[in-house]
């Protein structure tokens, strides 16, 4: 998918300077976003109501609702931010994605929180591990110089089937189980060098909320699985 809009440069053909600035504004935004969800988290973890709200939601098949809408919000909000030239738009995109990721991870968070006893040792373990595991996908992709754009399909194709076997799992009431989750983290794994990748050649460099929007929803989605293996592992 071309980010940039027709007739623009991308960042990688502007000056090393451009491109440095591009850079550092992408992983700047980021860590702001994670900066955020970890706010908002903490207040949504905090309010009784949101959090019996997002329990309930987890039951049958209130929870494929919640995953449409999600995955809705998560859309549109992508695409404002990549096709959109107003900085407030882009902005406004990443702030809905924020909110709309904190919201769904409340269930998790709350329930790995139970599982440790009532500490954040399970989810500061996954938080630490997600971490290594992105800069050393981000290592490989700087210091490789490697073009890893044809993960895209695959990733795609990853997706559909992942979506469609939590669907029948909710449907059909069967665990997917613990090789779900490695799967899972293998393919945000391979999101997070598609999308580190696609940062020199999809974007403008104007487009760096876009450009860290991306990251974010694939750090989002290596942490969950990372948190859901460390649980299981903790629970047997």
């Amino acid at each position: 998918m071309q980010y940039y809009n027709t007739g623009v440069m991308p960042v990688s053909q502007e000056a090393v300077s451009v491109r440095a600035r591009f850079i550092r504004q992408t992983y700047l935004h980021l860590a702001l976003a994670v900066l955020a969800f970890v706010f908002v988290e903490a207040i949504f973890l905090s309010t009784p109501f949101i959090v019996r709200l997002g329990l309930s939601m987890t039951q049958g098949m209130t929870w494929l609702l919640v995953l449409g809408g999600f995955m809705l919000i998560s859309n549109y909000a992508e695409k404002w931010a990549s096709e959109s030239s107003s900085k407030t738009t882009q902005y406004g995109a990443l702030v809905l994605y924020v909110v709309a990721y904190a919201f769904i991870f409340v269930p998790l968070l709350y329930i790995a929180i139970a599982v440790s006893g009532g500490s954040f040792v399970l989810i500061n373990q996954a938080a630490l591990l997600t971490g290594f595991l992105f800069l050393g996908l981000t290592a490989v992709v700087v210091f490789s110089q490697k073009d890893f754009s044809m993960l895209g399909a695959y990733i795609s194709v990853g997706g559909m089937v992942a979506l469609g076997l939590i669907v029948a799992g909710m449907i059909f009431g069967f665990n997917l189980g613990l090789w779900f989750s490695f799967a899972m983290v293998l393919l945000a794994s391979a999101s997070i060098l598609y999308r580190t990748s696609q940062i020199m050649n999809e974007y403008h460099h104007t487009q760096y909320v876009a450009a860290s929007l991306g990251l974010f929803a694939s750090l989002m989605l290596l942490f969950w699985y990372v948190l859901s293996i460390l649980m299981r592992l903790s629970s047997d």
